[in-house]
């Protein structure tokens, strides 16, 4: 971060001195000095103007970027702020250099608008991505960071492009349970105005709600698995979060019949999306040695008994 930091300290040191540089220039193309060559004079000092310009564009996008990087704690909200910032750099500056190549504004606006509307037609799928890119950055049905399941991929969000969006897949082909594949995942930006948006970082983030199902018999003592089951819940999650509020611990059991006539004690939990195989384990592996030692209390199902 530190290397990070001073780098970008270099590159807006960088722009002052070409800004400097340049405005010096501009000056010295009006001293008398330079008469002989009075025919080059104008696009030089417009030449110089235009640099001077560009860097000042430069220095402050480079400043409100620093400005979002150490103001911002999120590192969503800082992704797209950094992003816009960027996006309207480029503008600016390519808003400068097309001034520098026509007479006037009025002549830039118009060929901008005679060029967007050839490339509105022949470019129209990136040109849909970046409207939708604006979707999310405005609307944010996503950030980076955020587990997302869209059109069947599911992953969590780790750059969104101006044209497309990058998701590192967990689960997937390979994988029977929500651990990272390793596979990066692109889509198109434009799938998000046309697909349902599955967002796993809701109202109760960090958290969201898992549950874990054992089958027991309808001879067992089912308050004693209701008991085991919430103490091994509460254990995992206070070895977890040590010092977390216990109230965000909201487990509960319930129990259901089974398709195959034996009873389910159902553990319902809050988890953190990118734990949900580890915690569900944990639970298992607090609870189970607790229920195989009592078999007169809990029986499991075993050949015909049920």
């Amino acid at each position: 971060m530190q290397l990070l930091a001073e780098n970008k300290k270099y590159r807006i040191g960088g722009f002052i001195v070409l800004a400097a540089v340049s405005l010096a220039a501009h000056f010295l193309t009006t001293l008398s000095f330079f008469s002989r060559w009075e025919e080059h004079r104008p696009i030089a000092q417009k030449l110089t103007m235009s640099v001077f310009l560009i860097a000042v564009i430069f220095i402050i996008g480079k400043v409100i970027e620093r400005i979002v990087d150490t103001q911002t704690t999120s590192e969503g909200i800082r992704y797209n702020l950094l992003r816009i910032v960027r996006l309207l750099t480029v503008a600016f500056v390519l808003l400068v250099v097309a001034s520098f190549l026509f007479q006037n504004l009025y002549t830039v606006a118009v060929s901008f608008g005679i060029i967007s509307l050839v490339l509105g037609f022949a470019l129209q799928a990136p040109i849909t991505s970046f409207i939708a890119w604006l979707y999310i950055v405005f609307r944010r049905p996503f950030q980076v960071g955020d587990r997302i399941q869209i059109e069947g991929i599911r992953g969590d969000v780790i750059a969104i492009n101006y044209l497309d969006t990058i998701i590192e897949e967990c689960s997937g082909v390979y994988l029977g349970n929500d651990r990272k594949s390793g596979r990066l995942m692109y889509f198109p930006n434009s799938v998000v105005l046309k697909s349902q948006v599955i967002n796993y970082s809701g109202p109760f983030a960090p958290f969201i709600w898992n549950e874990t199902a054992i089958q027991v018999s309808y001879t067992s003592d089912l308050q004693f698995v209701e008991s085991c089951l919430l103490d091994a819940a509460k254990k995992d999650f206070n070895d977890r979060y040590p010092g977390r509020d216990e109230s965000d611990n909201d487990a509960d059991v319930y129990f259901r019949i089974n398709t195959y006539a034996w009873l389910e004690a159902v553990v319902s939990y809050p988890v953190e999306p990118e734990d949900t195989t580890g915690r569900r384990n944990r639970i298992l592996k607090y609870a189970l040695p607790a229920l195989n030692a009592e078999p007169d209390r809990v029986g499991f199902p075993e050949g015909t008994r049920r």
